[in-house]
C-alpha cells in the first residue's frame, strides 16, 4: 500500500498513525510467544512494543523480511503467535481470505491485532462523499468493528479487546487538528463507537484444549505434612 504510506505522512495521516501506534503498543506489549509477524506498511515498525524474540515484516513489496500476499502467507500452519494487520482488510481485494489465512498460521491461543477505519464516523461520511474513489484512504472498503467481530467469530477468533479513537473531523492542517482536539477528549466518553479508527485484538480459540498448570499448592501441602525430626540419640523419625 505505497499510496497509504504516502498519505500517512500528511498531517491527518500522522494524527491517525500516532493514535494507532499508541493503541497497538498497549495491546501487543502483553502478548507473549516466539514469532510475531506484521503484514503491510513495511516502512513502519508497529511491533516495537512487543517482546517476542522473532519479529518480522511481511508485505507484497518493499524492504521486508518476507514478500507475500496477505491471503497466501508462506508460514506453516499453527506456527505464528501474533499477526498484526494494520489497515490490511479495508484495502484487500479478499478480506475474508486474509482472515482465514491468519487463522491458519496462528497457534492455538495465538493473537491477531488489526486496525481499521470506521464507516460510522465523520471519516466514514467523508468516504461516502468520495464514493470509494479518489486518493487514499477514501477508496478503501471501510467495515465496522461489529462486522469484523462477526467474521472473526465464524473463524473461531474471540475478540478480547477493542479500542476506538480519532474523533476529529477530516481537516488538512495541524492548526485545524489542534482546534478540533477537544473532540478527542470528549469522544471516548460521549460517543466512543463513532471514532474514525479502531484497534481490535482477537485470540484463536481451539475447542477441547485446556491449559494444565502445576499443582504447586498440593506439593507444598504434602511437604508440610511429612517432615523429619531429629532426636537426641542421633536417630530420626517421621512425624505428621
Amino acid at each position: 500500500m505505497p499510496d497509504l504510506s504516502d498519505w500517512l505522512e500528511t498531517p491527518l495521516g500522522r494524527y491517525l498513525l500516532d493514535w494507532e501506534r499508541g493503541a497497538i503498543d498497549r495491546t501487543v506489549a502483553d502478548i507473549f510467544g516466539y514469532n510475531a509477524v506484521q503484514i503491510g506498511l513495511p516502512g513502519i515498525d508497529l511491533l516495537q512494543a512487543n517482546r517476542m524474540p522473532f519479529r518480522l515484516n511481511c508485505a507484497r513489496d518493499g524492504e521486508v523480511a518476507v514478500r507475500a500476499q496477505a491471503f497466501e502467507l508462506p508460514f506453516a500452519t499453527a506456527s505464528i503467535d501474533l499477526v498484526l494487520l494494520p489497515h490490511v482488510l479495508e484495502f484487500s481485494s479478499d478480506a475474508h481470505s486474509v482472515l482465514r489465512e491468519v487463522e491458519r498460521v496462528l497457534v492455538p491461543e495465538g493473537s491477531v491485532v488489526l486496525s481499521g477505519l470506521n464507516p460510522l464516523s465523520l471519516w466514514g461520511a467523508r468516504r461516502a462523499l468520495a464514493r470509494g474513489e479518489g486518493a487514499f484512504p477514501w477508496r478503501g472498503q471501510y467495515r465496522s468493528s461489529m462486522r469484523i467481530k462477526d467474521w472473526m467469530k465464524l473463524l473461531g477468533l474471540e475478540v478480547v479487546g477493542l479500542e476506538s479513537g480519532c474523533h476529529v473531523p477530516v481537516v488538512g492542517t495541524e492548526a485545524w487538528l489542534q482546534r478540533w482536539s477537544f473532540m478527542d477528549r470528549a469522544g471516548p466518553r460521549w460517543w466512543p463507537v463513532l471514532g474514525a479508527a479502531y484497534v481490535m485484538h482477537g485470540v484463536k480459540r481451539v475447542q477441547g484444549m485446556r491449559l494444565i498448570m502445576p499443582q504447586w499448592r498440593e506439593r507444598k501441602a504434602s511437604a508440610k505434612r511429612l517432615s523429619t525430626v531429629a532426636q537426641r540419640n542421633g536417630e530420626t523419625r517421621k512425624t505428621q
